[in-house]
């Protein structure tokens, strides 16, 4: 039977209780060493169950797990994503940047993270290091609390680009915390640093699939580290030691196309949280947002900017394998066009949502769309974008618009193109099944080639591009060099892109705006306000759960 280690909702870091029953030990005489050596597999193995297994928290079980609230609250309030209609799941309000501190994701992420934390500090102050057999389930531990470290502070504080005085989460290192208080975001990101390089030098390989951390998945994950703390040179010289002079394109799996359904035993995968069949959450899985197969909801869709940057290059396969327009009644696509204009919501406050107003369009003959409205001709422009991608533009009504031209028989919810998304699922043949991608070779890739183009080496920046680039399938006329940079005036934006394209939907896009102190441009179709979000609105991260700072005391943050 499993040692089960609980803290309670309510002052999360304060008041730990453990629930051992520990009377499969034959005798009460052993010591502490030899009890946590026997239990620490299962401790830790308990650590990555806490982190997908459903729990109820606030009156709410099902879907109620860290890793589905993680990539929503991560993914949700960036520009990727369009949610097509208003919903009592909470994600609702990280989609429209509405969050409150006692919200079922907000409480349910702090606590179970600093659970894990809790049970990783159990093993990390009590194992030897000193012995062999102790060191891989310790540095699996120590990576725990430094991936669950990154993922609460990004959430739940500034970025590490706003200062190192920041206000950041209170830093939990022993088992028992007596004195809670929010740590500087400087001084949480160098305990994270100094977990992962402890981590590193304690671990070897994984102990079987990529479900289990290793040295590799340590270093991988302190080059995201040392990219959110602009310590460029640091991140260049860890993926150099990770690879150690192999070819980076030799790290990322060649079958891409079924890379996500296999992501568990694929060598692209550093650390991700695996599933089994019987783990399945159906509807309340990550993967049912954003696809109706085998019962999901099917209500998140790619934003408008999103899908017109893929479409620079349609046989990019992470668009053709894992974005999927849906057609009525399951038929082909029609010879026939609509424009999909955005229009402002009818009875919205002043957080105007845009829903989709389509037209039939004819077509020229030369690639020129125009439609008749109320008498007036409506001619769409093909606005050349860095002099060589096109994307429709339409003055409508005295607005400058973004439009899409769809197929006529497109479906649609609520007037939004549906386009599923199947990044999480179809794992062993199961439509919303996956074992969810927290650390992998694409993204270390593109940590490398944007700390090169940040030290103002273009040419390895943009090397480390065409490496993701070419497994896309992207033509080589298609690839950047100095000379031919595609409209784009810098590397620096060519990487921006590039993680884009690469990440969607995997919870970085609006870690990677807000960090390099950018606007969230949300100008386009959904139930989010049509506007710009500056990088230092209140909401941009999220509160302290009420159960947290009501009991502890810690401050809460600007604009809750």
């Amino acid at each position: 039977m499993k040692a089960i280690y609980k803290i309670v909702a309510l002052g999360l870091l304060s008041v730990p209780f453990v629930g051992c029953d520990l009377n499969y030990f034959p005798s009460d005489e052993q010591s502490t060493d030899i009890i946590m050596r026997d239990a620490s597999d299962m401790i830790i193995d308990g650590c990555y169950s806490v982190l997908k297994d459903e729990v109820e928290y606030l009156g709410y079980p099902s879907g109620n797990t860290y890793c589905r609230h993680y990539f929503q609250m991560a993914e949700f309030p960036s520009d990727n994503i369009c949610l097509s209609g208003r919903s009592t799941d909470p994600l609702f309000q990280a989609t429209t940047y509405t969050m409150t501190d006692n919200l079922q994701n907000v409480g349910t992420l702090w606590m179970l993270g600093y659970k894990a934390i809790y049970m990783a500090n159990t093993l990390i102050g009590t194992l030897d290091e000193n012995k062999e057999e102790n060191k891989q389930i310790l540095g699996e531990a120590y990576f725990v609390r430094a991936m669950l470290h990154l993922n609460l502070v990004s959430l739940y504080a500034r970025p590490y680009s706003f200062g190192r005085t920041e206000k950041g989460i209170p830093l939990d290192t022993i088992a028992v915390v007596t004195n809670i208080q929010r740590d500087p975001v400087g001084k949480v990101y160098d305990q994270i640093a100094k977990d992962l390089q402890k981590a590193a030098s304690l671990m070897t390989t994984s102990r079987g699939n990529a479900g289990y951390p290793s040295r590799d998945a340590a270093l991988g994950l302190l080059s995201r580290v040392y990219l959110y703390m602009e310590e460029y040179d640091q991140c260049i010289a860890v993926v150099d030691q990770i690879l150690n002079g192999a070819d980076p394109a030799t790290k990322l799996d060649e079958n891409f196309d079924k890379y996500f359904a296999n992501a568990k035993s694929s060598k692209e995968t550093l650390f991700c949280l695996a599933h089994e069949v019987n783990e399945d959450r159906g509807q309340s899985s990550i993967g049912s947002m954003y696809n109706k197969d085998g019962g999901g909801w099917g209500e998140v869709y790619p934003s408008f900017s999103l899908l017109n940057l893929y479409e620079r290059y349609p046989m990019d396969i992470r668009y053709s394998e894992y974005i999927k327009p849906q057609y009525k009644n399951g038929a082909a696509p029609s010879a026939t066009y609509s424009v999909y204009i955005p229009v402002p919501h009818e009875g919205a406050g002043s957080e105007t949502p845009y829903d989709c107003h389509p037209m039939p369009v004819t077509d020229d003959g030369t690639g020129v769309y125009s439609f008749s409205e109320g008498g007036t001709t409506y001619t769409i422009e093909n606005r050349l974008i860095n002099g060589e991608y096109i994307e429709h533009h339409l003055n409508y009504k005295g607005e400058d618009l973004t439009v899409r031209i769809e197929h006529s028989n497109i479906d649609a919810r609520n007037t939004f193109p549906k386009y599923y998304v199947t990044k999480f699922g179809y794992q062993d043949g199961v439509p919303t099944l996956c074992s969810p991608v927290f650390l992998r070779w694409g993204e270390v890739i593109l940590n490398a080639a944007e700390a090169y183009a940040r030290t103002g080496d273009d040419t390895n920046a943009l090397n480390y591009v065409n490496i993701i680039r070419t497994r896309a399938g992207i033509p080589a006329a298609g690839l950047f060099s100095a000379t031919n940079m595609h409209g784009y005036p810098s590397a620096v934006e060519v990487v921006m892109d590039e993680r884009r394209l690469e990440l969607a939907f995997e919870g970085h896009r609006m870690f990677d705006v807000y960090r390099n102190q950018q606007k969230m441009d949300r100008r386009y179709p959904g139930v989010q306000a049509w506007k710009e979000i500056p990088c230092d609105e209140p909401h941009a991260i999220y509160p302290i759960p009420n159960g947290e700072w009501t009991v502890s005391g810690i401050e809460q943050n600007p604009g809750y």
